[in-house]
C-alpha cells in the first residue's frame, strides 16, 4: 500500500514536522548549565532587538572594550511590543513591573559571531504585573552584539560604541 500526499496537506505535514523538529533540536541546543531549576516553568518569551554598547577602557597600558549596557526594545511572539532591556541589567514590561538579575551561567553561542548564551538569577523586582512572578531567565538564540576586535587603545580611550543584537528572552517562575 502507498500514500501520496498533495498540495496543501503535504504542506501541513512539512510544517508539522517542521515544527516538531525545531523544537527537539531547540530544546538539545541549550546546555545543562543553562537549564532553569526543575521547579519552574516557561512564564513568557520576549524577543530583544537592539543594541550591546562598549566603552573602551585602559588600565597599565591594556586597553579593552567593556560592556556598559544593554539597550532593546522586547517583543512579544506576535511582533508586538512588550517592554526595554538596559542597564541593570533589567528588563521592564510596559506594563511597569521590572526585574533586575545576576548573571549564573553562561555558554558559548552556536552562532560564534554572537554574544554568550546565559542564564539569570532574577535579584530584584519592581512593580505588580507580567514580570513580578519571574524568578529566572535565559538568554537563547542571540544574533550579533560581540565587541569589538579591535579600535580600542589610548586614543580611544573612553570612546563608546554600539554593536547591534537581537536575542530571545525566556522568564520562568515556580510551577
Amino acid at each position: 500500500m502507498r500514500f501520496r500526499i498533495h498540495g496543501p496537506a503535504l504542506a501541513a505535514v512539512l510544517a508539522v514536522l517542521s515544527l516538531a523538529f525545531s523544537f527537539s533540536l531547540a530544546a538539545q541546543q541549550v546546555p545543562q548549565q543553562l537549564q532553569p531549576p526543575a521547579t519552574e516553568q516557561l512564564l513568557l518569551q520576549v524577543h530583544a532587538k537592539g543594541d550591546q554598547i562598549y566603552t573602551c577602557k585602559g588600565e597599565a597600558a591594556q586597553f579593552a572594550w567593556t560592556l556598559k549596557a544593554p539597550e532593546a526594545q522586547l517583543f512579544d511572539q506576535d511582533g508586538k511590543p512588550f517592554g526595554k532591556h538596559f542597564a541593570g541589567p533589567s528588563w521592564e514590561a510596559q506594563d511597569g513591573s521590572r526585574v533586575t538579575g545576576k548573571a549564573v551561567a553562561n555558554a558559548p553561542s552556536p552562532d560564534a559571531d554572537s554574544i554568550p548564551w546565559l542564564l539569570v538569577n532574577i535579584v530584584g523586582h519592581q512593580g505588580a504585573g507580567v514580570l513580578s512572578r519571574a524568578t529566572t531567565i535565559q538568554r537563547l538564540n542571540t544574533k550579533g552584539g560581540k565587541a569589538p576586535a579591535t579600535g580600542c587603545d589610548a586614543s580611544h580611550a573612553g570612546q563608546e560604541v554600539r554593536v547591534p543584537y537581537s536575542a530571545d528572552y525566556l522568564f520562568y517562575a515556580p510551577k
